[in-house]
């Protein structure tokens, strides 16, 4: 019988406070548009749950199989590979995960969709990708997280199906000028993977695993980084600036040095060394959503 805590660990409940950023930031903006309900952001928080642990132990799964999980690899040991879960185990974690989150999203958007059928199955559609994309980032035959699209997989669902789409459940109408908040969010979440995959940088090129940092290279890939957290920062001020709320709608320019702090240490850190700096952007990340969604409803 494996102890509580391990699962736990494999759970990688470090990772949520990204994972929420999104639904959060979508509940802002119904919030500001008058269309905010309690149950729809507590459904679609249990659902991302469900989504972002599918995709944790997944990939834990799917590193371990490919050998990407090595003994030289930076980040913390996982589960899989230390021995700690086996794969059988493992597999039927995945399977469990991912049935909790096809039951949840149904409820969500049974709940919200009982009356449009049209949008139901689409949303159906939607979270059956959702799923599908989770598993399929490093497990299968063809991972795309081991070909350079992890960070497109990324931007979409962290971004513009998370807030975009996170804020149709809310209106079930789109306000265009919202996407500028969701790619806000969808660039920095693809900066907590480019940081993750900085770090881990030699053991995927040994493994074949072909990350964007892999591609460019660790110098061109901090510069990316620097470009990922600027576009973040221009979109949203772009947004409160049409938006045109009250001077609060500003404050998330409080996290610059937040930011500008973890850039530096991005560019001087040795890569082993990177691990704190995913915390550290996914927290800020959570924060950015808090100030800027408060700011614009204040």
């Amino acid at each position: 019988m494996i102890e509580m805590n391990t699962w736990i660990k494999a759970f990688r409940l470090r990772t949520l406070p990204l994972a929420f950023s999104s639904i959060l930031m979508a509940a802002f903006l119904a919030y500001y548009s008058g269309h905010f309900q309690v149950l729809i952001l507590v459904l679609s928080l249990f659902t991302t749950l469900f989504l972002q642990v599918l995709s944790n132990l997944a990939n834990d799964y799917g590193d371990a199989l490919s050998g990407v999980d090595g003994p030289d690899r930076g980040g913390p040991q996982r589960s899989v590979q230390s021995g700690a879960i086996t794969r059988e185990q493992m597999k039927i974690a995945i399977i469990l995960c991912a049935c909790f989150a096809f039951i949840s999203g149904c409820i969500l958007i049974v709940y919200v969709f009982k009356d449009h059928w049209l949008n139901l199955l689409f949303f159906l559609t939607l979270g059956i990708g959702a799923i599908a994309a989770a598993i399929k980032y490093t497990m299968g035959s063809n991972p795309y997280g081991y070909s350079g699209f992890g960070d497109i997989f990324v931007f979409i669902f962290f971004g513009l199906v998370g807030v975009f789409g996170g804020y149709y459940l809310f209106n079930q109408e789109l306000e265009i000028i919202f996407l500028l908040p969701a790619i806000s969010c969808g660039l920095l979440s693809v900066g907590v993977l480019n940081v993750n995959n900085i770090r881990d940088i030699s053991s995927d090129r040994k493994a074949g695993k072909r990350s964007i940092p892999v591609i460019i290279g660790k110098e061109k890939a901090i510069i990316y980084h620097g470009f990922l957290i600027g576009g973040s920062f221009i979109s949203a001020i772009f947004f409160v600036s049409i938006l045109m709320p009250s001077f609060f709608g500003y404050t998330f320019l409080a996290l610059i040095p937040v930011f500008f702090y973890h850039f530096k240490a991005v560019q001087a850190k040795e890569n082993s060394s990177l691990d704190a700096e995913l915390k550290k952007l996914a927290f800020a990340t959570l924060f950015f959503v808090l100030l800027l969604g408060f700011g614009i409803n204040y």
